[in-house]
């Protein structure tokens, strides 16, 4: 097993609220996006953030160590972010019923797609050359925007789904959406076809292996599973007897070319499995336990919950990875050096 990365290397601060979305910028990773409950987005350069960055109590939305850019524009919380392969344009969506497409540079809206009935809990990239946009919502329907037309219809919907979207994820011609409903449907779009694997319980999460065969499938029961796409079947399940995801939307991901298995959880804590093995190789506290007002679960809901890590990213170009919680802050982790 390479050597994972366990130590603080930054702390991104500024925000007002429990940060929901996390990206890091393509290519070498020298940036992080950031979306949040305040309604803001921001861009940081982590390498201008030290680890023990504290603001001061009277100005914590003030003081903020790396911020690079900061993207006003939602009336309502941020909850997803995407990033394009050349950095140069973002796509962001949350409480708006809206889904965003930002030029980088400028700060401003390029456009924006209203046809959604509820909150937008993600989008994401597709296409050759990131053509166009996918995004899932609470009102249970994906949508698909073309970048390229001046078209702000959705150029397809599909809405299969029995109950809210909370993530979805592309590979090549195909479009994977998890549902509260306990599925994953599959939509292979040049064959026509949908595809659909019973999880059982509410699914938050989706992260497809690199090879394309396997997702990674995280799930209101405690839960992140490994499943086989092509037939459905449960390769690995990763679990702890501390590891609590029961009512809040959190994400997984996977790291170090697919080695392992990284996820937040409701109370403050981050884990990581071995992949092939499942077993818990590390689990890290995000920050401090307090008490939120903010979180949502699934269902929409706001909860007075202890302290929530709803978003983790790993770094494509080195042995680093970010967590994002409800304290409002970021922690990046790398290698001791």
């Amino acid at each position: 097993m390479p050597p994972f990365p366990t130590t603080p290397v930054a702390k991104l601060t500024g925000h007002g609220g429990i940060v929901h979305a996390l990206a890091y910028s393509s290519g070498s990773a020298t940036y992080i996006l950031t979306g949040c409950s305040d309604r803001t987005i921001r861009l940081y350069n982590p390498a201008k953030a030290p680890p023990t960055s504290v603001a001061p109590a009277s100005a914590s939305h003030v003081y903020a160590p790396g911020l690079i850019s900061k993207y006003s524009a939602h009336g309502y919380e941020v909850l997803s972010i995407d990033v394009t392969r050349d950095n140069e344009k973002f796509v962001s969506t949350g409480g708006d019923k809206t889904v965003f497409y930002w030029d980088v540079q400028t700060a401003q809206t390029i456009r924006r797609w209203s046809g959604h009935n509820a909150r937008v809990n993600r989008g994401v990239f597709g296409g050759e050359g990131d053509s166009v946009i996918v995004s899932g919502s609470f009102d249970g329907s994906v949508k698909i925007w073309d970048i390229k037309q001046n078209n702000y219809k959705p150029i397809m919907t599909l809405d299969e789904a029995k109950d809210s979207i909370t993530d979805v994820a592309i590979f090549d011609a195909e479009i994977l959406a998890a549902s509260v409903d306990g599925r994953v449907r599959s939509y292979d779009l040049r064959m026509g076809v949908c595809s659909v694997d019973v999880v059982g319980y509410p699914v938050t999460s989706l992260a497809v292996t690199k090879k394309g065969t396997e997702v990674l499938v995280s799930s209101l029961d405690s839960t992140v599973r490994l499943m086989d796409r092509t037939n459905g079947q449960l390769l690995k399940a990763y679990r702890d007897e501390s590891f609590v995801n029961t009512e809040l939307r959190v994400r997984s991901t996977l790291g170090l070319n697919d080695s392992v298995v990284l996820s937040g959880s409701d109370d403050g804590m981050v884990f990581a499995w071995d992949l092939l093995e499942g077993e818990c190789l590390h689990k890290f506290r995000h920050s401090e336990m307090r008490e939120l007002k903010g979180a949502r679960n699934v269902n929409g809901e706001r909860k007075g919950k202890k302290d929530v890590v709803s978003a983790v990213a790993f770094c494509g170009a080195r042995r680093e990875w970010a967590s994002a919680g409800g304290d409002g802050n970021v922690v990046v982790w790398g290698m001791d050096t």
